[in-house]
């Protein structure tokens, strides 16, 4: 960079101005690169509205819904079976509104979606800082990579019982549970992530002049972002597994009331139309946090690195 040494040599390193334009040069170089990359291959065709982008990715879910619901009608009406066994969507229905009225399902929806919510996000914030390091130094991630894949595929529902004894019957045996199943897809997809950049992409940001950090945090991670949103999207599906997995089973004392002791209380009546019901609240809670969050998440950013298919093709 000619006109950084020159403004260096210019000022000296006593009156301390140089050093901050070639530290604020160096960063716009890195966030350019960055911008030029994403935008390298970008389709200029035609970009569907707002609205029509949300029917798109709403209306064939509820249109399949809604078919399923009719299929299982006519069975019950055409099979008969008994109520206990397979309820119908009227019984169904009629469970999740007696829940409504008195109250259970509001509260059991609001604790589990802020359990969630709060896990998954101090999941990112311990998850996120783990991939960095054993992506970029070899000898920890040889150590203790394996050790993650293996937390990777341990069933959540495992860390209760430990869990349990620990913290006792509180919330926070919820979230620790909620984090072992999280913390593992989110450090395995920022690495696999990270695996996949170009090295040419290194060597640019090193020839820039980026730091250690600044090439970690400014160039490495905004071009592992595919791999690294894989990993927050099956470290949300873990954390609302393990998060349903530990109400379940972990019921009592300081717990509030939520999704999983709903389900649980109605296994132990017996009641399966509100089994069922829960079952459908805590899928629908899933699907919807796809649509709401991830999707248009994963859109934006593949239409940023010209990956994304618009207009007429899909």
């Amino acid at each position: 960079m000619p006109h950084d040494t020159t403004l260096r040599h210019a000022h000296g390193p006593a009156q301390g101005v140089a050093e901050p334009v070639g530290a604020t040069t160096e960063a716009n170089d890195l966030r350019s690169l960055e911008a030029g990359l994403d935008r390298l291959q970008t389709d200029a065709g035609a970009v569907p509205g707002h609205w029509r982008r949300l029917a798109a990715s709403v209306v064939p879910p509820i249109v399949f819904v809604i078919l399923l619901i009719i299929v299982w009608q006519l069975y019950v009406v055409i099979a008969q079976p008994r109520p206990d066994i397979i309820p119908g969507p009227a019984d169904v229905a009629a469970a999740l509104g007696q829940a409504w009225d008195t109250g259970r399902l509001q509260e059991a929806v609001a604790t589990s979606l802020e359990r969630g919510v709060i896990g998954f996000l101090i999941a990112i914030v311990v998850g996120t800082p783990i991939g960095l390091l054993l992506a970029e130094v070899r000898p920890i991630r040889r150590a203790v990579g394996p050790i993650i894949s293996g937390l990777q595929v341990l069933p959540s529902v495992a860390w209760v019982p430990a869990a349990i004894i620990w913290f006792g019957l509180s919330d926070a045996t919820v979230y620790f549970v909620i984090l072992m199943g999280a913390i593992p897809s989110i450090v395995n997809g920022l690495i696999a992530g990270i695996e996949q950049v170009p090295p040419q992409l290194r060597r640019v940001g090193t020839v820039l002049g980026a730091s250690r950090w600044q090439l970690a945090t400014a160039v490495i991670l905004p071009a592992a972002l595919p791999g690294y949103l894989a990993g927050l999207k099956q470290g949300w599906a873990f954390s609302w597994r393990s998060l349903m997995a530990a109400e379940i089973i972990a019921m009592g004392g300081t717990i509030g009331f939520g999704l999983g002791s709903m389900l649980q209380n109605s296994r132990d009546l017996a009641d399966l139309a509100g089994v069922l019901g829960t079952i459908l609240v805590i899928l629908a809670i899933g699907v919807l946090i796809e649509l709401v969050f991830f999707g248009p998440l994963e859109r934006r950013m593949l239409k940023r690195r010209g990956l994304l298919i618009t207009g007429g093709a899909r």
